[in-house]
């Protein structure tokens, strides 16, 4: 799921509300190794500001060129950018990426009623799975290269396309009567589920944040559940542990940390969660500490066994909160994007 807009959407705000139109670059075909896959975007403002990055900054500076001309006159570009070759000396760059990348640029502004950002931005913040298709390639004077299909807009059989991109969150091409079509999913974020506002749970919040991760906070203590103590969280909230499940809607999370450091709490926070089917499930505190938890917990603890990762995190190494946090985040990244092969609950 290569298609994030959260860290887009400041850039794009910026120049929406000055009624300015920007150049959006899409990647839409890759072969070999490159930095980023199908499906990743980046904003260009007509003063050359971008956002996101769809090399590691070797492109960018051309793209920001053509972009002027795309931003002027509406004309899309597909660019095609090969550096498969054994001297792939670009403008003198020798980028050594042994990849060629395929990039749609075209205008999104007032012309086009800022589509499909808008509808993507409106997705993004009611957290509704959806995806748009952008016709990359085309010699159909009906359907030109820059088309924009939104779902509410698209044939029987194009909406097929776009539901079945938005389901699977995988990016994928369409083919028609001389054109061709991008079908673009938009990448809805993890939500975190952190059980404990202490001060350590800080830093977890300012990484996965920094990710573009929804956070939500929760903590019995008053003196803890304090919104200003979080201000990049979406929700702080207070609330006793065995009330959790009134107090949040469990389905909506792709991951639980229990991090209050306190037992009982603890216990009870374990409890709720067992009930639940968020995925990862990650309890901060030692071996030992776990297995009191787990029996004391009693049948309950059969349903969260499989889904737990206790002690939570990678071992990366580093006793400081940020190192915890970093391994906590790190642990959550790798089971969120490549499932329990890539981090299987460490209970021994």
């Amino acid at each position: 799921m290569e298609s994030s807009l959260g860290p887009l959407l400041p850039l794009f705000d910026r120049e929406r509300a000055a009624g300015r139109a920007l150049a959006v670059g899409l990647l839409v075909h890759t072969l070999g190794s490159t930095y980023r896959k199908p499906g990743a975007l980046m904003l260009i403002a007509a003063n050359g500001d971008y956002s996101g990055l769809l090399s590691g900054g070797c492109l960018e500076g051309d793209l920001r060129e053509r972009s002027l001309s795309v931003i002027e006159t509406g004309q899309p570009q597909l660019v095609m950018y090969d550096n498969r070759g054994a001297d792939d000396l670009i403008w003198g760059l020798g980028l050594g990426c042994e990849g060629a990348m395929q990039i749609l640029l075209f205008r999104v502004g007032p012309q086009t009623d800022w589509q499909p950002l808008a509808h993507l931005a409106r997705a993004l913040a009611t957290y509704t799975p959806t995806a748009v298709g952008i016709v990359s390639e085309s010699s159909n004077s009906r359907m030109p290269a820059g088309t924009l299909v939104l779902p509410e807009q698209a044939s029987p059989e194009l909406r097929t396309a776009l539901d079945h991109a938005s389901r699977s969150g995988r990016a994928e091409s369409v083919t028609g009567e001389g054109w061709k079509l991008f079908a673009l999913p938009l990448s809805l974020p993890p939500r975190l589920l952190l059980l404990g506002a202490g001060p350590d749970a800080a830093p977890v919040v300012d990484l996965a944040v920094r990710q573009s991760w929804k956070v939500t906070v929760v903590d019995h203590r008053p003196a803890y559940a304090q919104a200003d103590h979080f201000p990049a969280a979406d929700r702080v909230i207070l609330s006793r542990p065995d009330e959790l499940l009134a107090a949040i809607d469990a389905s909506h999370f792709s991951a639980a940390v229990v991090m209050s450091h306190h037992l009982p709490s603890d216990l009870e926070y374990l409890r709720s969660l067992s009930s639940t089917s968020i995925p990862y499930v990650g309890l901060l505190g030692p071996a030992q500490r776990r297995e009191r938890l787990l029996s004391d917990l009693g049948a309950p603890a059969e349903s969260l066994r499989p889904r737990l990762h206790a002690p939570v995190g990678l071992p990366l190494g580093g006793r400081t909160p940020e190192s915890i946090a970093l391994a906590i985040v790190a642990e959550i990244h790798a089971f969120v994007h490549l499932g329990d092969t890539a981090t299987a609950p460490r209970i021994a």
